[in-house]
């Protein structure tokens, strides 16, 4: 059964940093897939610098486009809003249960707020975490330190945020390094952000 890592995220837009870490877990754990789960925008939050989730999930298939080892999927757009990741889990279960394993990736960030998540015993019961390195912030719960499904994987440390690529695109600041060149390409041409 192919073992597949869900990397989710509004991807507004997906950068450099997103595909350095994704491709890691595919390449150096024994992760066999990354899959980037385009996080919908939520009705209930029309953030206007949020683009349209057809536009994301476009950005993300121009940057994986090259890595056969990373999928970009669009399960999320069609489930009730506000989503939480179990209802997510379930979904993906009654796809695809019977050919994968599912396994989530997160940031040392998100980990550290993972015991607030809605059923977060369960997931921890029934998935794998990937963690990946972020820096400074606030302790990990001691429940969760330790963890025998919790596998911290030595990824590089990115510290590049959608936010600041978005905010400095609108000051007219090059910004083009910081992002695979399809996602460049298409978000000049669609006049993103700007």
């Amino acid at each position: 059964m192919k073992k597949i890592g869900l990397f989710f995220g509004t991807f507004n837009p997906i950068h450099i940093g997103h595909l350095v870490i994704a491709n890691y877990m595919a390449e150096f754990s024994d992760l066999e897939e990354v899959w980037l789960v385009v996080t919908p925008r939520s009705p209930f939050k029309a953030k206007k610098s949020l683009l349209d989730n057809h536009h994301r999930y476009q950005l993300v298939y121009e940057a994986i486009r090259d890595y056969p080892k990373l999928k970009v999927s669009d399960i999320e757009f069609n489930l009730t809003q506000p989503n939480y990741t179990v209802n997510t889990l379930v979904q993906l279960e009654e796809k695809y249960g019977n050919e994968y394993r599912f396994a989530l990736l997160m940031g040392e960030d998100n980990l550290k707020g993972f015991h607030k998540w809605k059923n977060y015993e369960v997931i921890l019961a029934n998935y794998e975490l990937y963690v990946y390195p972020r820096i400074g912030g606030d302790e990990v719960p001691r429940t969760l330190k330790d963890h025998e499904a919790i596998h911290r994987v030595p990824a590089p440390i990115m510290e590049i945020s959608s936010t600041f690529i978005r905010k400095q695109h609108r000051a007219g600041k090059n910004i083009r390094a910081m992002l695979p060149d399809a996602v460049w390409k298409y978000m000049d041409e669609m006049n993103f952000y700007r």
